[in-house]
């Protein structure tokens, strides 16, 4: 009987077959590919050689870039074919100041013919051949006659990172602007950062030069005309037999990343702002001035940033800028990230940022107090430094909303109470000529944005009627870290439901912190049916992920003149007068030990 084969076994024979074909086409294609990298290398070793020659058979006048210096008829980058393949040749020739007769710029030796010899540098690379590395030649070539003294100068440029260290390979380009036939230079700068270019042709502010390198910021001479007049880095000088120098610094690239929120952390969209750096190319000019706006969700990336000390100010039609934390101005390394958070607050008439800052680390000063006064309206005001703070100042439009949206409601009250005869005022009721004796109304909930410590509980006004009684008014506070717990646990001051705030400025237990919101419960009373204790306005303060360090906003401000005092425990006091003008502006304050 004849057996054929089964299903398993042709699967299994085929996938064997399989295995053996793709290893050889393998072990093939590897072969192949070898073959055509070592062609294409052989060809480009081949192409260097021959280009080299080239130059060495010219005459030592024509051995130069084409409007290079040296000036030459070689084109400093050219596509040849050999073998079908397609290459690219880049030549880079220099002139070469050697030490045996001097070098041009010593005080000692001083060399009037620095062009001793000429170096050359013959790449050829093939963007077609895969893993293909680039093949250079260099060598000097010299001349076959004695030197002549040169009219001509040289041009040393030396490149630096932020720490002062050379930097090696940045890519140089210097243009002479003051010819009709310009002059190109394109080098790279060697282990010590430096490229010299030798036998440059005179010129007054004449050389336009640029460096940089991949990843890296740019840095750069400067025309004395448009916005400029008066350039710190001008375009250079080159004297006959004289050495010009000129130094330009780059480091590698940063990022700065804005969020702009609001002191309780919400997302504060489209937020406009102006930044400037702090190094400048010019009188009163700086290197980086940009106007910027945070997208949708209060967020903007700036990648590719040069380091730098850079300030932002406010530029928005709704917001002011409330803080900014780290503290103008921000501080941007090289080859880091750096997050900035934006703190604002809607507009309202004029307003003036104070900053707090130690006067020998320069880092935000918190629990700072800070009084404003004066003006044309007596204005009078004080704000403690690092702490953001949430007030009521109107309870009119009665009871019922759980969460604080609208500033003139509140959640609950007894029925005892009246906010609506005196506009902004918390009274208790008045019936048929005859206050109640007492009453009590509880707050909406306030959101402090992100878990918070609790600081300070005032109301105004400071003082009630004396036959009201010494207790006329009370309060309680009440903390959680969800808007919705099953019950608002009201503590007095010493962290228990038995005690009470009985009078303005009162330190808010502790028992209290660590969660993200709040509510208050005022309770009125009365010794004498004939006279009502009243409350007309309540304000807590506090510290949470969006409390500007070291800063407080003093807005609603009139146009004028006014005092400013500043104390803090352990450091010497601030007293003087600072203007408020038209929008919103910054004072910063350091104080000494």
């Amino acid at each position: 009987m004849k057996r054929g084969f089964t299903l398993i076994e042709v699967v299994v024979g085929a996938a064997i077959f399989l295995i053996v074909a793709l290893a050889a086409y393998s072990a093939y294609s590897s072969v192949f590919q070898l073959a055509n990298s070592n062609q294409s290398r052989i060809l480009a070793v081949g192409l260097a050689d021959e280009q080299f020659e080239i130059l060495r058979n010219m005459p030592y006048s024509n051995i130069g870039e084409v409007n290079g210096i040296p000036a030459g008829t070689i084109p400093q980058t050219q596509t040849l074919t050999r073998g079908g393949i397609s290459f690219t040749v880049t030549t880079v020739i220099r002139n070469v100041d050697l030490p045996f007769d001097g070098i041009m710029g010593s005080t000692t030796n001083n060399d009037l013919k620095p062009a001793d010899n000429k170096l050359a540098q013959i790449t050829v690379s093939c963007d077609s051949c895969k893993g293909f590395q680039p093949i250079s030649v260099t060598g000097y070539i010299a001349p076959k006659n004695v030197e002549a003294n040169s009219t001509n100068g040289s041009l040393k440029v030396q490149v630096f990172n932020a720490n002062g260290d050379p930097v090696q390979g940045a890519s140089v380009h210097v243009v002479d602007t003051a010819t009709s036939t310009p002059i190109i230079v394109d080098d790279t700068t060697a282990n010590d950062g430096i490229l010299q270019v030798i036998d440059v042709p005179p010129g007054v502010t004449a050389y336009s030069v640029s460096a940089m390198k991949s990843g890296y910021s740019t840095d750069q001479t400067y025309s004395p005309s448009g916005g400029n007049p008066s350039p710190l880095k001008p375009y250079v000088t080159v004297a006959a037999q004289q050495l010009s120098q000129v130094s330009l610094s780059i480091d590698k690239l940063s990022s700065l990343n804005f969020n702009s929120v609001s002191p309780t952390c919400q997302s504060v969209g489209n937020f406009h702002f102006n930044m400037v750096g702090g190094k400048q190319i010019g009188v009163s000019v700086p290197k980086y001035s940009q106007s910027l706006v945070t997208n949708s969700i209060g967020a903007l990336g700036l990648n590719s940033m040069e380091w730098d000390s850079y300030s932002v100010t406010t530029n928005d039609s709704s917001y002011y800028l409330a803080g900014v934390n780290p503290l103008n101005p921000i501080s941007l390394s090289p080859n880091s990230t750096q997050g900035v958070q934006l703190i604002v607050v809607p507009k309202s008439a004029n307003a003036i940022l104070v900053t707090v800052k130690d006067s020998s680390t320069h880092l935000p000063i918190s629990n700072a107090t800070v009084r404003l006064s004066g003006g044309p309206s007596s204005y009078d005001k004080t704000l403690i430094t690092g702490q953001g703070y949430l007030n009521q100042v109107d309870w009119s439009l009665g009871s019922g909303q759980d969460s604080f949206v609208n500033p003139s409601r509140y959640w609950n009250d007894d029925g005892n109470v009246d906010t609506a005869t005196s506009s902004g005022n918390i009274l208790l009721k008045k019936v048929s000529g005859s206050y109640k004796p007492s009453g009590w109304l509880e707050s909406s909930t306030f959101d402090t944005g992100t878990s918070s410590n609790f600081y300070s509980l005032s109301w105004l006004p400071g003082s009630q009627p004396i036959p009201a009684g010494a207790s006329s008014t009370l309060f309680q506070f009440a903390t959680s870290p969800s808007s919705t717990p099953s019950t608002w646990n009201y503590l007095g001051p010493d962290g228990t439901s038995g005690s009470y705030y009985n009078s303005p400025n009162s330190t808010i237990s502790t028992a209290n912190n660590g969660n993200e919101y709040a509510r208050y419960k005022l309770f009125l009373s009365t010794l004498s049916t004939s006279v009502t204790p009243s409350v007309s306005n309540v304000s807590f303060t506090f510290t949470s992920g969006c409390t500007p360090p070291g800063q407080v906003i003093f807005s609603g401000l009139s146009a004028g003149s006014y005092q400013l005092n500043i104390s803090k425990s352990g450091y010497t006091s601030y007293s003087g007068t600072i203007p408020v003008n038209s929008g919103w502006g910054e004072q910063q304050i350091q104080l000494g030990p």
